[in-house]
């Protein structure tokens, strides 16, 4: 059992290297467009091109989250994933490269689109491939992923501060992500296993039962056969009803593919990525020097990480999902008004302890979102879906957070500038919105297979009575058709 455990856990942990690519690349473009080396090559930027540096990933991000439902299911999501491998390193060699605003900019789409299509992708891959009583801690480690590559992009730009005025400035922690996707098709073309739920659902039943008995090693034999069996019979059952197009998806599945929006479009509209991009703003309003600036990023980052890591490991699966989903939501609207009148009473005065205190409300949000929220969310939206539309809402969910995102960040500076700390209110207004459709619509789905989450929305779940008559029926086809033949 224990061998099994570390083996899936070091397959999440080769798949979350997508995750992982999204957090870095997304946090990198922040401290790389504030280099004066990077500014001086491109030959001065407008604000314009330089705010198309974050604009344009969103935009591919979003693209590549739609193409997701094009084609995932088509390739699969080991193919998918190994195709978004090579978009990626090719964006990122095309940065680093870069003797031009519009050749980083060409390679900033290439690499939005392909973490926006891994970004939906692994969540749903983890979440196919782990045990029930796992689930909440291998398909956390996708967030983990995003947290880390977060975590480390402000360090590694903390660190490029003190580099030589030149390109190696802005190019080396660009360089840095371009061995990730070579390592991580490496371990999709060898040693990661299909996911066979998928397979079942394209009609590899051997090929499935094969990858079945390779991941879940933990089972008794007669446990394996059962869950097998089950989880074929609900899928089998649940592609009867052949749906082509997303009025048959919202008509039929219409609480579960909400459920999956609605969850990733909340996390955007608590503010989280308004509070990372400008951070460093909200810092020198508090009249901080930007070295320290820096380095406060630095924390910031850690903290997050650390937060997802240790409540991926120890509540996820042991105190739900709802649960924390509703705890993050909760206490982001407390931490957002308290940041609030933080930073109103201090950013003007000379108070340094009270700057400390106003600092800590967005210690304690990303710890709260983190910890919470991050932990919780991508995996959530995939597992409530079932196996014929979870690749396609996925990447409709997926695309509804990065759109939201562009609109919601973009105002961010305008915002700051404008209604200063009183942006902190929409978000809470929006969060306390998002916490109400939570407690009467969002079903808990810890400890449940993928397939008995189905019961949590009044849908069907075929039992094992029904899959024996199924077998035995098919038995007798094939029996019938053995004699016909002869």
């Amino acid at each position: 059992m224990a061998n099994n455990f570390w083996y899936t856990f070091g397959v999440a942990l080769f798949a979350a290297i997508g995750t992982f690519l999204f957090g870095f690349d997304t946090g990198i473009a922040t401290t790389t467009i504030a280099h004066q080396s990077w500014i001086d090559y491109m030959h001065n930027p407008s604000n314009g091109l330089t705010g198309a540096v974050v604009s344009v990933y969103i935009a591919g991000e979003a693209v590549g989250a739609l193409t997701q439902t094009a084609i995932g299911d088509k390739l699969g999501r080991v193919r998918f994933m190994q195709l978004m491998c090579i978009v990626v390193t090719i964006g990122c060699v095309i940065q680093t490269a870069s003797v031009n605003i519009g050749m980083f900019l060409a390679g900033r789409v290439l690499s939005g689109f392909a973490v926006g299509g891994m970004v939906a992708t692994v969540p749903i891959y983890l979440s196919e491939i782990s045990s029930p009583q796992h689930r909440g801690l291998i398909g956390g480690i996708s967030g983990c992923g995003i947290s880390f590559g977060t975590m480390m992009s402000n360090w590694v730009g903390f660190a490029c501060g003190y580099a030589p005025n030149g390109a190696l400035q802005w190019r080396l922690p660009l360089g840095i992500q371009i061995p990730w996707g070579v390592i991580m098709f490496i371990g999709l073309a060898t040693f990661m296993p299909n996911s066979p739920r998928q397979l079942i659902r394209n009609g590899k039943v051997d090929d499935a039962r094969r990858q079945f008995i390779k991941i879940r090693r933990d089972l008794h034999s007669h446990e394996m056969h059962t869950e097998f069996a089950l989880m074929r019979a609900q899928i089998e059952y649940e592609m009867q009803r052949e749906i082509t197009s997303y009025k048959e998806i919202f008509k039929l599945f219409r609480h579960r593919v909400m459920v999956s929006i609605v969850v990733q479009t909340m996390t955007s509209l608590t503010g989280v990525n308004v509070i990372q991009y400008y951070q460093t703003i909200l810092y020198k309003s508090l009249g901080i020097n930007s070295h320290t600036i820096l380095s406060l990023a630095g924390v910031y980052g850690t903290c997050a990480f650390l937060s997802n890591a240790i409540t991926t490991k120890y509540l996820t699966d042991q105190w739900g999902r709802r649960n924390m989903i509703l705890t993050g939501l909760g206490g982001i609207v407390l931490i957002e008004i308290y940041a609030a009148v933080m930073q109103r009473e201090f950013q003007n005065t000379n108070n340094r302890v009270g700057k400390g205190f106003a600092i800590l409300g967005i210690y304690l949000f990303v710890v709260c979102y983190y910890g919470m929220l991050n932990s919780t969310t991508w995996l959530y939206g995939a597992e409530v879906l079932p196996i014929s539309m979870r690749s396609k809402v996925m990447g409709l969910a997926a695309a509804s957070h990065f759109i939201v995102n562009v609109a919601i960040t973009e105002a961010g500076p305008s915002a700051f500038a404008n209604i200063r700390e009183n942006y902190y209110y929409v978000f809470v207004g929006c969060t306390t919105f998002f916490l109400v459709v939570a407690y009467f619509y969002f079903p808990e789905t810890k400890q449940k297979t993928l397939e008995e989450i189905a019961a949590a929305f009044g849908d069907k779940v075929v039992d094992l009575e029904e899959t024996d008559v199924a077998v035995e029926e098919a038995v007798m086809e094939a029996k019938a058709g053995a004699q016909h033949v002869e």
